[in-house]
């Protein structure tokens, strides 16, 4: 394992004064075992610690650093809107401009509203589908992460049809109750769910790629059935495409699909690595969002200059031609690596990808819900993630998270990645 002399003194210091030692409990490393690297610097595709050592990064801050870390353009634009100002507490022509971008790339998003991250755009989303229809109930999927609004922090209690129980301390359980849970992927279940409640129901919330379950994709004609039901019924849906957003294709998962979302979720490609999200959709919905209309929302760095800056010159980066066929190809030339290693060390592994993102479950069939991905070999993935960090290569430090590629990971570091791979798994 690399030495860790520096990040250890650091971790030590801060579990004193910070919950865990950590500001987000996905960078603990709880579940694999010893101290997670402080990251120092990072270039590229590739990031230093404390202690001098270097990783290729499949981390990518959960998914924004989609064209690399530290990408000239980006940095640039970000100079720029420091000399001019951090903060103003009042419109720019950024926000417009970001704006603009946004609608003309996501598929029925007419109107947006920036924000500071997913977890806000999700809780404003949640705010205004109920303001819209007069209705309270929520439904999401067990394993897809909405942020950590009190709504959303919800499991299934004993049934996959249950009403929620608080998957968290300090949730109120009479708020609990008014979110459903249902198996993703599984449509029957959301009817039963329907045919039970049915007026009941503001929304459905849906990742239409589980990306906190690894790599999940819709089963097909799963989120057509979401649609009709949600059509038949009164109910808005809501594709929460904070990872998937720019990320899948120019215009996110919502332009791979013919499903039309009545309001989608955003966040990390959108601002380039900086704190940000937003919430957009059907013109008359967002319309009644304050000061337009009576639904309160606020922030006071919503729209941020320096984040819309890095947002904008992040997403201008994408629209070169071949960028997102250049990030398929090395998704695939991964995929394929991590198969044929694990062919050869003899170790059960199903490689799941949407694009640029993607996981390797360690079981014999493909993952297709919550159930499925709890089901692989946890004790086996904690070696192979160890072993991984010893040759290199920094990966969520959970199984079920995915990994994301950048530009900056051409075939030259996919293929160190493959080859870290194959030590990885031959000796877990």
């Amino acid at each position: 394992m690399p030495r860790l002399d520096k990040s250890q003194a650091v971790f030590d210091a801060a579990q004193r004064l910070i919950p865990g030692g950590v500001n987000s409990p996905v960078r603990a490393y709880k579940t694999v075992g010893g101290v997670p690297p402080h990251i120092a610097s990072a270039e590229g595709a590739r990031v230093t610690d404390l202690d001098g050592n270097e990783y290729i990064d499949m981390v990518l801050a959960y998914g924004p650093m989609i064209v690399g870390h530290g990408h000239p353009e980006v940095r640039a634009a970000l100079h720029d809107a420091i000399d001019r100002g951090t903060a103003f507490g009042a419109p720019t022509a950024g926000e417009l401009s970001l704006a603009r971008k946004i609608i003309e790339r996501v598929p029925g998003c007419e109107v947006v509203r920036l924000v500071n991250s997913g977890t806000e755009a999700t809780m404003s989303a949640a705010r205004l589908a109920r303001a819209a229809t007069g209705r309270d109930r929520l439904l999401k999927f067990e394993g897809c992460y909405h942020g950590h609004g009190d709504s959303f922090l919800v499991q299934a209690g004993s049934g996959a049809l249950t009403l929620g129980a608080p998957d968290s301390p300090g949730v109120p359980a009479a708020l609990a109750e008014l979110t459903s849970i249902a198996p993703f992927n599984d449509l029957d279940a959301v009817r039963a769910l329907f045919a039970d409640r049915r007026a009941e129901f503001a929304a459905i919330f849906v990742e239409p790629v589980a990306g906190n379950i690894g790599c999940i994709p819709p089963a097909p004609g799963f989120l057509e059935g979401l649609r009709e039901l949600c059509d038949a019924h009164g109910a808005l849906l809501v594709f929460d495409e904070v990872m998937t957003g720019f990320r899948v294709s120019r215009g996110g998962y919502s332009a791979l699909t013919d499903v039309r979302a009545d309001l989608v979720t955003l966040g990390k490609v959108i601002g380039g690595g900086l704190p940000i999200g937003a919430y957009g959709g059907r013109a008359d919905l967002m319309q009644q969002i304050s000061p337009a209309g009576d639904v309160y929302q606020a922030g006071t760095l919503s729209g941020n200059p320096i984040a819309v800056a890095a947002g904008e010159a992040t997403l201008d980066l994408l629209d070169r031609r071949g960028v997102y066929e250049g990030l398929e190809e090395q998704g695939a030339r991964l995929q394929a690596g991590l198969e044929q290693a694990a062919r050869e060390a003899g170790v059960p592994a199903v490689v799941q990808r949407q694009g640029s993102m993607l996981c390797l479950y360690l079981r014999e069939a493909p993952a297709v819900n919550m159930t499925d991905v709890t089901a692989s070999d946890r004790e086996r993935w904690t070696r192979f993630f160890q072993g991984m960090l010893e040759r290199g290569v920094l990966l969520p430090p959970s199984p079920y998270e995915a990994w994301f590629l950048s530009t900056a990971h051409d075939a030259g570091v996919v293929d160190e990645v493959v080859a870290a791979a194959e030590g990885a798994l031959a000796g877990a």
